[in-house]
């Protein structure tokens, strides 16, 4: 695959968003890798105490998996096509966990194949499936906390009952299987930190009791993801929202491992979708512009993620019109945004949606025959600031 260099500019802004356009075409997604690399220390500042294993889920792609290993981090692995990428790009598996709660046993059969040995569970059925390998696996057990105020209140699906956990642990104790320690994931985009430090309190609590009862090493905790970024709406600066996080891990004691799994905090504001007018019509009053991209493409985000993400056209004009921006399939719901003021566009105008990297892509179809949007990625490391290369994955 052939790379080619192009001057370096801010690949987030109006010139550089029409060159690459003129280069690769569109629909665009443009991630930035050197905002990957700020969002990573960033958080790593927030939390110096906790190991950070990027999850794959919300942007599976080679230049994210690269970056966040290149700048010392780790991955969170959840299904099998997972566990091929990294095997595919070389990855350390001791740098990796397994974090999906319910597993296919060959999918168990995969991971430990590739050779991760850490893996979560939360209900008896998940912990039997390991009897088998108990010379090669050890598990983290996932706890719930719900999180009504999350975007996305992760605990509904998955984790068991606080009350639950020691009788799950004494169970593996049994088979001898190794609890390394325990797990939780509050939701995803999360309005503050109340319910993480709610959960670590408790899981310290049943940590030592666990440990009390010999019913595991118990020397690990891993506290999930859900860390907020800015949309539409702006959140908690990430110092901010960790601050009392880091009071409240202060408290375990200090041979415990804690680690993370942040996804959206590393991605969501490191890629751009970049997409093309097709064509407009005027209807009761607004403009209506199609876009080459849509609610099953690159905004799929809208559907799955609840999200909304912040859009705007690269055209200026002092004039403001009522419009609608629909995305291009015959599907009456393929509508991005409506009631906006936008300048009169024509075809071959572009317009921008910031704060794309997570749950977009990811999630896009080819519905419609509608082909997903080219990712393109920037700055592939420090000293190639001039690098784009599309991504065909």
């Amino acid at each position: 695959m052939s790379a080619r260099r192009i001057r370096f500019i801010d690949p987030f802004q109006p010139a550089q968003i029409r060159r690459l356009v003129r280069q690769f075409g569109s629909p665009l997604l443009i991630l930035d890798c050197e905002r990957v690399r700020v969002q990573v220390r960033k958080l790593r500042a927030a939390l110096q105490r906790v190991d950070l294993h990027y999850a794959l889920k919300p942007m599976p792609h080679a230049a994210v998996v690269q970056t966040v290993l290149a700048e010392g981090g780790c991955l969170d692995l959840a299904t099998s096509g997972e566990v091929q990428l990294a095997r595919r790009l070389g990855v350390d598996p001791a740098r990796c966990i397994h974090t999906h709660p319910i597993k296919r046993p060959q999918d168990i059969r995969n991971a430990l194949d590739f050779g991760v040995r850490t893996f979560v569970a939360d209900n008896p059925d998940e912990v039997r499936k390991f009897e088998r390998f108990t010379d090669r696996a050890e598990l983290l057990l996932r706890v719930s906390f719900r999180s009504p105020g999350a975007v996305c209140d992760l605990s509904r699906k998955f984790g068991c009952d606080p009350e639950d956990v020691l009788a799950l642990a004494r169970l593996a104790a049994e088979l001898g299987i190794t609890v390394r320690g325990l797990s939780f994931h509050v939701g995803s985009q999360a309005g503050d930190s109340a319910k993480h430090v709610e959960a670590i309190h408790a899981c310290a609590a049943l940590m030592a009791a666990g440990r009390r009862r010999k019913l595991g090493m118990l020397d690990t905790l891993d506290i999930g993801g859900g860390f907020p970024i800015d949309y539409t709406q702006p959140v908690q600066d990430i110092g901010r929202f960790c601050e009392p996080l880091r009071a409240a891990l202060a408290d375990l004691p200090k041979r415990v491992r804690v680690i993370a799994e942040p996804g959206r905090f590393i991605v969501g504001p490191a890629a751009i979708a970049v997409a093309s007018v097709m064509g407009r019509a005027r209807r009761e009053g607004h403009w209506w512009y199609y876009l080459d991209d849509g609610l099953y493409g690159s905004y799929s985000g809208q559907l799955y993620d609840h999200a909304r993400y912040p859009v705007e056209p690269l055209k200026d004009a002092s004039e403001r019109l009522p419009s609608v921006l629909a995305g291009p399939t015959c599907d009456s719901i393929d509508v991005i945004a409506e009631n906006l003021m936008l300048p009169k566009l024509e075809a071959g105008d572009l317009i921008v949606g910031r704060a794309m990297g997570a749950y977009t892509w990811a999630s896009a179809s080819e519905f419609n025959f509608f082909p997903k949007a080219t990712v393109i990625a920037v700055n592939l490391t420090p000293g190639d600031a001039g690098m784009a290369m599309p991504f065909p994955l």
